[in-house]
């Protein structure tokens, strides 16, 4: 599995650590802690980088979902 975080070019850098650690599932203290800083500046840091708009793509491959297998053929499947 992917993560794709489109719109990143609109962040500060900070906003985009904040952005990236909250996006795979780390609370504000968590972040606070790697980072260094207060969990209500990561609050802030966050909102602040929602306002500005980006977007989180995951791109999971079809095989890790069990859809496909070595014996599976592209077009010999169309039901």
């Amino acid at each position: 599995m992917k993560m794709e975080i489109r719109g990143l070019e609109k962040l500060s850098f900070r906003e985009r650590q904040v952005v990236v650690l909250k996006e795979i599932g780390y609370s504000n203290e968590r972040v606070a802690r790697r980072l260094k800083i207060s969990a209500s500046t990561v609050a802030t840091l966050f909102n602040r980088a929602r306002s500005k708009g980006y977007e989180v793509v995951m791109v999971i491959s079809g095989d890790q979902l069990g859809l496909w297998g070595p014996d599976d053929d592209e077009e010999g499947d169309q039901e």
